[in-house]
């Protein structure tokens, strides 16, 4: 398990500037790098009002926050206490930088979702996008998570979807079973001394295992992609209604990513 967190460092310490770039690609000059509130209405499956009326005035913690967009969007929103976790020192930087340039009061920290170094039952909630995925341990994650969180916090997290994951990203066809071994290398650049090592783990067992570790799985969503096609698209996707003519079968006619949901994302409160 070490060699593999030691090479998913080393290979986001290569990647940050890159990757970093490209999520901020898209931003004018004159316009601030988008920083989005992870609670709000416009994340994934939008906000949980029930469960999670508002960030404001709450402790908010990010677990693996990358370049910190979520804990300054959080922090933009008015959330009290905001702490940002990143094993990679790279990352780290560009956090800081996102928070300078907003001006808002967000503290980041290098360490591992596996053994947080804060203390227990720090935060009202804890956030994190698209990092469990990459954790060998799940149990000690999710473990960890419920540790920092006081009682009755809420715990949000996504992973890609699994089932989106079983697809080939260049031809968008079904390239492995669903209940294949969930571990995965994946090349990001040739040039990058280390490969992004990931767990494409089922629903079940990331349900199981956030309900094992002390939460209430509250909901599971599956939100809709960008990339779902047209109406009309949508409506060809069950075949022809003329009689006789059913049409060819979708795989022929589209790429099949655009019918599955490409985020998987969990509320979850402590029990």
């Amino acid at each position: 398990m070490d060699e593999i967190r030691s090479a998913n460092r080393r290979l986001w310490d290569e990647w940050s500037d890159d990757f970093q770039a490209l999520w901020n690609a898209n931003t004018a000059d004159g316009e601030h790098p988008p920083a989005p509130n992870p609670f709000a209405d416009d994340a994934p499956g939008g906000s949980q009002p029930d469960l999670l009326p508002t960030v404001e005035g709450l402790d908010v913690v990010e677990l693996g926050c990358g370049g910190g967009q979520g804990s300054v969007g959080a922090a933009i929103d008015g959330a009290d206490t905001v702490v940002g976790v990143d094993f990679s020192a790279a990352q780290l930087e560009h956090a800081r930088h996102l928070r300078n340039h907003y001006g808002v009061d967000a503290r980041f920290v290098r360490g591992d979702v596996t053994a947080l170094p804060l203390p227990d039952d720090s935060f009202d909630a804890a956030f994190s996008g698209w990092v469990f995925q990459m954790v060998p341990n799940l149990d000690a994650c999710l473990s960890e998570a419920h540790r920092v969180l006081r009682p009755d916090g809420v715990l949000v997290f996504s992973v890609p979807h699994p089932v989106y994951e079983c697809f080939d990203p260049e031809t968008g066809q079904f390239r492995r079973s669903y209940h294949a071994d969930p571990r995965r290398t994946i090349t990001i650049d040739d040039a990058y001394e280390s490969d992004l090592v990931v767990f494409d783990r089922a629903v079940g067992e990331l349900h199981d295992a956030a309900e094992a570790a002390g939460f209430d799985v509250r909901r599971v969503l599956e939100p809709e992609g960008d990339d779902t096609g047209s109406d009309d698209t949508a409506a060809d996707d069950t075949g022809s209604d003329d009689e006789g003519d059913d049409g060819p079968p979708v795989s022929d006619r589209q790429d099949l990513t655009a019918l599955v949901p490409q985020t998987l994302r969990f509320w979850a409160t402590v029990r």
